[in-house]
């Protein structure tokens, strides 16, 4: 057996464990100095390939997902939202309620960490081997409205249709006309039942009619997100808000 360390690297390529050819020249250096057995060279060889490869997947899955920014939930700060328990964000990235295909709509100002919970919540499951999609509300029905005529539409909608979780941010924020509330509805008609929804708003269900306007097509959509569903109320005073930057320093502007 005259095989180089690169034939056999190759091999491994040839195999499709393309991560165990890139590691094997330091997994072999590893196994000479700690004297392995050849069951515990084996152990590790499948070890590294599967971390790997787990490790590619949540790559790819975060390049999915498009958040604006990478929050997680132990970054929150709890003691500036008091409308929420430890206690409750810590079931909640237990993700039972994404098991379970439940939904989530978190309601309150701007400012008071609704975004970042959400994505904080996106993280937990992507790491948890799910697929995630995050949009603006602006941006999602952008993609709805060139669905037909652009690629970059066709194959964003394809992966929000293929996810386990979608996120919605600013539902509501701007009033929809009937053809974008009929596209929004189908979306959320063909989302039903299986994959989850979480939707962040500063107005309740009980507003969006106005904002819709179709009471119809409004009443068929709350009457699919509503099924399972839990509403998160977050009342505090914006965080940012309270810890913006003045140029003034502790000076109080007199007018």
């Amino acid at each position: 057996m005259n095989s180089t360390i690169q034939d056999i690297q190759d091999r491994f390529r040839h195999l499709r464990l393309a991560e165990t050819a890139s590691g094997l020249p330091a997994l072999l250096r590893k196994a000479e100095q700690a004297s392995w057995t050849y069951q515990e060279f084996l152990e590790e060889l499948l070890a590294f390939e599967l971390k790997r490869r787990e490790e590619k997947n949540v790559e790819r899955r975060l390049k999915w997902a498009k958040f604006p920014y990478h929050k997680t939930l132990d970054e929150f700060k709890i003691e500036e939202q008091k409308s929420v328990s430890t206690r409750q964000i810590n079931q909640l990235r237990e993700l039972n309620w994404l098991e379970q295909q439940y939904n989530l709509i978190l309601l309150g100002p701007p400012g008071v960490g609704k975004t970042h919970i959400v994505i904080g919540l996106g993280l937990e499951a992507i790491y948890k081997g799910y697929k995630v999609a995050f949009l603006t509300m602006g941006e999602l029905v952008h993609v709805l409205k060139t669905q037909e005529y652009l690629s970059k539409s066709k194959t964003l909608l394809k992966r929000i249709r293929e996810s386990d979780l979608v996120i919605i941010d600013d539902l509501m924020y701007m009033a929809m006309d009937q053809r974008e509330a009929n596209l929004f509805f189908h979306l959320v008609n063909g989302l039903y039942e299986k994959s989850s929804i979480i939707l962040t708003s500063n107005k309740g269900p009980d507003q969006w009619g106005e904002l819709m306007g179709d009471q119809g097509i409004t009443t068929a959509i709350l009457d699919r997100l509503l099924h399972r569903v839990e509403v998160i109320q977050l009342n505090e005073a914006s965080y940012r808000i309270k810890h913006r930057s003045t140029i003034f320093g502790d000076e109080s502007v007199q007018t």
